[in-house]
This record gives C-alpha cells, structure tokens and sequence, in this order.
C-alpha cells in the first residue's frame, strides 16, 4: 500500500452531516470524495468545477422571486411558449 498522510478539515456540523448523506447516497465515503476532488484539481490544474462570479443578471434572475415564475403543463407548453416569445421578439426588431 502507497505510504499516506493526514489532512484535517474543520467544518460546521449541519454541512458534515448534510454532504455525508448525499455521499452515502451515491455509494461514496467522505474520504473517498475528497480523493477523488483533489485527483481532479492535480489533473485539470484547476478547480473541477467552475467557480466565477455570476453576473447582474444571473444575480437578478436569481433573486427573483418564485411566484412570477411561470409554471407550464408540459414540455409542449414550453416550447410553444418559448416560440411565441422569439415570434414576438422578432417583430420587435
């Protein structure tokens, strides 16, 4: 077996228990993510995941409160409704 060593990490109780069950769920113990994380930093020379900055309006698209959202009944829905809203962005032009 590879000669390891130790690392430590402090954090709150709620997020230990809460990534666990998630873990758990997925068939993987924390040290086993934790591996796997750092594995991919060394290959990607990066961060696996993006990490940026959302802009204003991610920001604002975010905030907004869920009761203006639009519910639909269907993908159908959707699409016909993303289709009427290009049809009149386009006349708008």
């Amino acid at each position: 077996m590879a000669r390891t060593v130790q690392m430590q990490v402090r954090l709150e109780p709620e997020l230990k228990a809460q990534s666990e069950k998630v873990l758990s769920q997925l068939g993987l113990k924390p040290t086993e993510f934790i591996r796997m994380s750092l594995r991919q930093l060394v290959m990607r020379k990066g961060l696996p995941f993006d990490a940026r900055i959302p802009n204003a309006e991610t920001i604002d698209a975010l905030e907004e409160p869920a009761e203006r959202l639009k519910r639909l009944p269907s993908a159908r829905a959707v699409f016909s409704h993303l289709e009427a809203a290009s049809d009149a962005d386009q006349e708008d032009r």
